[in-house]
């Protein structure tokens, strides 16, 4: 006789991975938990370098913007880690701007105004055509090359053992392999409100929760850094499961 199937744990398959959640030019907090995972990483003494996943929405919000992206700049240039950064929304958005000064209202007045202080540049003073366009000219000029890089090399999605790691979610019912960008990028209630399979555990940010969710299908670890103060990562190795955060 046969006892009870065992319920599969999600397993990184051996690896450590940290994942970072939504920064929004807060790069004090992510300078504290950078230290807190590279203190970790030393301890856990892995045979290959830990992963380090970074959600999206590096910009917008926050006062430090640029200084976000150049951190992660860094540290995906440090050898201790195997780095990959995520396309958010807000990402999305702050491209856009910088193709089409038209949508100058919905990223800048929305969010987008600490992103253009960041990098010394002020909001238009009226949404006029001229005006938009005077400020994107003014954005593209200032951005460095290694941010247009950056930004051109977000991917939307990255898979490890049992874990797929997105900005916002997944359409419930859509392949893994047929998610279109926008819900990876901007989908809320269709996916935080499905208890379906996803065929992977989806760690991902976006919608700001009080403290870390972990459900059998979904991990959330965006915890509202620019109203809270604190800033949330996950670490994977694995079957193991825990949380890491620093605070304002």
């Amino acid at each position: 006789m046969t006892g009870p199937a065992r319920i599969h744990a999600p397993s990184t398959g051996g690896r450590l991975v940290y994942a970072v959640g939504d920064i929004h030019g807060h790069v004090d907090q992510l300078d504290s938990l950078l230290a807190q995972i590279a203190a970790d990483a030393v301890a856990s003494a892995t045979r290959e370098p830990p992963l380090l996943v970074f959600l999206g929405d590096y910009v917008d919000r926050g006062p430090h913007s640029r200084a976000v992206i150049d951190r992660i700049i860094a540290v995906a240039a440090d050898d201790r880690f195997e780095v990959v950064a995520l396309k958010g929304n807000h990402e999305d958005a702050m491209v856009r701007f910088l193709s089409d000064p038209g949508f100058a209202p919905a990223w800048i007045a929305n969010w987008g105004q600490a992103t253009l202080a960041s990098y010394g540049v002020a909001p238009p003073s009226a949404f006029d055509p001229a005006a938009c366009e005077a400020v994107q000219a003014q954005l593209a000029a200032v951005l460095p090359d290694s941010h247009r890089a950056f930004m051109a090399g977000l991917r939307l999605s990255f898979e490890v053992g049992d874990y797929l790691f997105v900005h916002a979610g997944v359409r419930p019912g859509v392949p893994l392999d047929a998610q279109a960008e926008r819900d990876l990028i901007w989908i809320r209630y269709d996916f935080l409100e499905s208890d379906a399979a996803f065929g992977k555990v989806v760690v991902h940010g976006h919608t700001p929760s009080d403290r870390p969710e972990r459900k059998p299908n979904r991990i959330n670890v965006d915890t509202g850094v620019y109203f809270s103060g604190v800033l949330t990562a996950v670490r994977l190795e694995g079957e193991q499961q825990g949380f890491m955060q620093s605070y304002a």
